[in-house]
């Protein structure tokens, strides 16, 4: 009989496994690990990891999961790796040169991301983002978007998630219903979204044509027209009545980061509330031992239509990717996103870090 999989995506606290964690995964047998800056040393030292992960957990499917939308948001960096142009760069493309223009470009942007992390063991990718940049949109998360244009965000976020299937990386869009509209930092407290539903028809856009998107990740909002008790990650009536319906979207489901300050209460807390609400699993990121011990002790096991949804994940992930000429491929890139600078939005993301780290007395 196979072993029950913890509904839980979790974390590690550097650059190889402690004998902690190491017993810890055997023990709960997470959906996966996901990394971060802190993982990565160099491309030998990352595939080492990722290949003592997969060994702890003993299964073949096991997710690493990581940030790598490009921009500011990537694990993946200098001098190892490549520059990749943040999103709102890929958007000018599109809008100054056109949409064919700018879905080449973003499907160059996916399959040479795709390529260095089939090469790491990596095999799901937080990304993209297709939240709708407005005016008062946070500066967390305005160079991360495509842009306003709900017509450009589709094309390209959709060229996107196609590409990485196609090389063997599970997308995961976000953040679902969109995140736009608040100007607030999840990271630090929770975006209060008083709108009506009729007024944000233009976030949920994007999000209903990448519906049929084998992944997508929610956004800590509140959205007090739905629910004025829980925000949207443990909010069942917001799953159910905005992700699963007002977008359509049936893909896998996973909570944005539950040790993030947008949300309240314990650790144990906030994973069952978000998965008892309709998450398919949950995602820790802080990679502290008692932490971990505890998002595992708290969560339940992958059941129902989560495995359904998690065997579309199974199949994306043994594609093997598709072979193409990198040295042009990556020329032709740099060429493009060359033609636009790229959009500083001075946001200090060290300084976002320190503030989560001096409020970890309020989880």
């Amino acid at each position: 009989m196979e072993k029950p999989i913890l509904a839980a995506m979790l974390s590690c606290s550097g650059l190889s496994l402690t004998d902690a964690e190491k017993r810890l995964f055997s023990r709960c047998n997470p959906l996966g690990v996901s990394l971060f800056g802190r993982n990565i040393a160099s491309p030998r030292q990352l595939r080492q990891l990722v290949a003592d992960i997969k060994t702890a957990i003993g299964r073949n499917d096991v997710l690493i999961g990581i940030d790598q939308e490009g921009g500011r948001v990537r694990r993946l960096s200098e001098p190892d790796y490549r520059t990749y142009a943040s999103q709102y760069r890929l958007g000018q493309i599109a809008r100054r040169f056109g949409l064919e223009t700018g879905e080449q470009t973003a499907a160059a942007h996916a399959l040479l991301i795709s390529q260095d992390l089939y090469a790491a063991g990596i095999n799901w990718n937080y990304a993209p983002v297709i939240d709708v940049c407005h005016r008062e949109t946070s500066a967390v998360l305005r160079s991360r978007t495509f842009g306003s244009d709900r017509k450009i965000i589709a094309a390209l976020g959709q060229k996107m998630v196609d590409t990485y299937i196609e090389n063997g990386i599970c997308p995961c869009i976000k953040h679902l219903p969109g995140l736009g509209s608040s100007s607030t930092d999840p990271h630090l407290q929770m975006p209060v979204i008083a709108l009506p539903l009729s007024k944000l028809q233009t976030d949920f856009r994007p999000f209903k044509k990448l519906r049929n998107s084998p992944a997508g990740m929610t956004a800590h909002i509140m959205l007090p027209e739905i629910d004025s008790q829980y925000p949207l990650t443990q909010s069942a009536a917001g799953i159910s009545r905005i992700i699963r319906g007002e977008l359509g979207f049936a893909g896998f489901l996973i909570s944005d980061a539950v040790d993030m300050h947008a949300l309240r209460g314990s650790l144990s807390e906030r994973v069952q509330s978000a998965l008892t609400a309709g998450c398919d699993c949950v995602c820790y990121c802080g990679g502290k031992a008692g932490e971990l011990e505890e998002v595992a002790a708290a969560a339940q096991n992958l059941r129902d239509n989560s495995l359904f949804r998690f065997e579309k994940i199974q199949k994306i992930i043994h594609n093997k990717p598709v072979l193409a000429e990198t040295g042009r491929l990556a020329e032709n890139y740099e060429q493009q996103i060359g033609r636009v600078e790229e959009y500083n939005d001075d946001y200090d993301a060290t300084e976002t870090l320190n503030l989560m780290q001096n409020k970890k007395g309020e989880i």
